[in-house]
């Protein structure tokens, strides 16, 4: 089914709508704090079993995406070298991949849900949450608009994380206990995706005169903007959250 996708048809539909993600973030953005406003005087809900449910459908989803999307990197990688797997537009377009590069980027609207979860719960909601989720949107559906290159790699590395991020949420989501080493490792693994993020878009640059491997200015400096501040706001939240506990229990 995924060769049958028409990817023509849906860049044409994110051209056409690419600007709806901006609305969207506003209205999560409102929604959001509304809810958590409203929440204040009341009760949690519980949600666990649709937070289950919710978590391990986007497991799901993020590990067949990424084996899919993984697959068709490893190929470029492997055939034509780490500068086409960068530059190549060919994973938007290649059978194995095009749906679901389509499908990573409609995602980042459905993971606008993870935070809704938060709120109604009444749990702690930290700023670099709502924050990646509020601008992730409006760059994966901005980047899929124009085909942009290196989000080959973005769509690989994000989905890989995700998949064991989700599978984190589906098994805490169940009751049951997780080391706490584990949420380290998931953080640093964040931490690592971002500053993959940083180093591809400084290749990017670097080839910035490359006609095959251009990245549109507006399109470069926001993404480097969001991947640097995730880099900063993730290793700032591994310290306070990890290192500074560590310190004050000795």
């Amino acid at each position: 089914f995924e060769k049958n996708f028409n990817h023509l048809g849906a860049r044409k539909w994110m051209e056409e709508n690419w600007q709806k993600s901006i609305i969207f973030s506003v209205i999560y953005f409102i929604l959001v704090f509304g809810i958590q406003h409203f929440m204040k005087e009341r009760r949690p809900f519980n949600l666990r079993a649709p937070l289950t449910l919710w978590s391990f459908s986007l497991t799901l989803f993020s590990f067949i995406a990424a084996c899919r999307i993984w697959k068709q990197m490893a190929f470029i990688l492997l055939t034509k070298g780490f500068k086409q797997s960068v530059c190549s537009k060919s994973i938007y377009v290649h059978p194995v991949s095009k749906l679901w590069m389509y499908l990573f980027a409609l995602s980042k609207l459905v993971e606008l849900g993870d935070t809704l979860f938060i709120v109604l719960r009444k749990k702690k909601l930290i700023f670099v949450h709502w924050y990646h989720h509020f601008f992730t949107m409006i760059l994966a559906w901005w980047a899929y608009k124009n085909m942009t290159v290196g989000m080959g790699w973005n769509a690989a590395l994000n989905l890989g994380i995700h998949t064991l991020t989700y599978l984190y949420y589906t098994v805490t989501a169940m009751g049951i206990r997780v080391p706490r080493s584990l949420a380290m490792l998931l953080t640093t693994a964040q931490m690592v995706q971002m500053t993959g993020f940083v180093i591809i878009n400084m290749f990017l640059f670097f080839w910035k005169n490359d006609k095959l491997c251009q990245i549109p200015w507006p399109m470069f400096l926001l993404s480097s903007f969001l991947y640097t501040t995730l880099l900063a706001l993730f290793s700032n939240f591994f310290i306070k959250t990890y290192l500074s506990s560590t310190q004050k229990s000795k």
